[in-house]
């Protein structure tokens, strides 16, 4: 048997492990950010309102980001306007209708697969179905699609776990009042499991905003103010890859952007958390 000193060293050797990688986690996101402030945020000046909202100008070089903030808007709003309600509903049958079969079993597997299916699949799936097949062309439309299959398992699965994760008695005492099933669901569990959605939402949202390969097959490089979900538009993430890689002397303009993406995951996240805490602070006070 282990004796308690054993247990002891055991236990401070995790907390020292455990907090070291912790460190070097945070190092490392602290010297990313440091170095986008260094090169993108050097002169405060540059880094001002013009270049949030100012027209792209030689290729990137100059001007600011104004239309494709706007593109990556839009595309943001098509990706969750379609995995949104899809994953939500899926999730419902998932937990609540589906029995524990092999073919449920298999079903969550697939889902789990699809999560971890690298980006430029979906791209070239993107391309060929809502591009061609659909004749989208390249466009937000067949951008923000690709998309929305993309992030469609990880909201799949954070709304299965938030219902999943929910007392049984609610199921039991919904049935002794008299509750219909699309009240029971409506009224108790998508309330209780709001925090979850949400967390499918922004982690959804992190990974579109950071998407590039997709959005390279899919909603194309013009860098115009957007007139219509059936337009070409670049966004965010594939702006930073063009300055850094195919644009001389776009480095400074890559960083500055990098720097607006980082803040906007910054921001959603911190936007979520708030919402969840006032959610579950409104939950308990009912």
């Amino acid at each position: 048997m282990r004796t308690a000193n054993s247990i002891k060293v055991a236990d401070r050797l995790l907390h020292v492990t455990s907090g070291v990688l912790a460190g070097l986690a945070v190092l490392g996101l602290g010297a990313i950010v440091v170095q986008l402030f260094r090169d993108g945020a050097s002169e405060l000046g540059t880094f001002s309102l013009n270049f949030l909202v100012g027209e792209v100008e030689d290729a990137g070089r100059a001007g600011g980001i104004g239309p494709i903030l706007a593109s990556t808007g839009l595309i943001l709003l098509i990706a969750l306007g379609t995995s949104l309600p899809l994953g939500i509903a899926s999730s419902i049958w998932l937990s609540e209708f589906a029995s524990a079969t092999k073919f449920r079993a298999t079903l969550v597997s697939g889902i789990d697969l699809l999560a971890s299916v690298p980006s430029i699949v979906f791209g070239l799936f993107g391309m060929v179905f809502f591009c061609e097949v659909l004749g989208l062309g390249f466009s937000l439309a067949a951008g923000g699609l690709t998309l929305g299959l993309m992030i469609l398992p990880l909201v799949i699965r954070t709304t299965s776990i938030g219902l999943e994760g929910l007392p049984r008695d609610l199921r039991g005492s919904a049935a002794a009042l008299g509750l219909s099933k699309v009240s029971l669901i409506s009224r108790l569990l998508l309330p209780q499991a709001a925090p979850s959605i949400a967390v499918g939402a922004a982690l959804g949202t992190g990974r579109a905003l950071a998407e590039t390969a997709a959005l390279i097959f899919t909603s194309g490089y013009a860098t115009r103010w957007p007139s219509g979900i059936d337009q070409s538009g670049r966004a965010l993430s594939v702006h930073v890859y063009d300055l850094a890689m195919n644009v001389p002397r776009g480095t400074e303009n890559a960083a500055k952007s990098a720097l607006v993406l980082l803040i906007l995951v910054l921001v959603i996240n911190l936007l979520t958390q708030h919402l969840s805490k006032r959610w579950r602070r409104s939950l308990s006070k009912s």
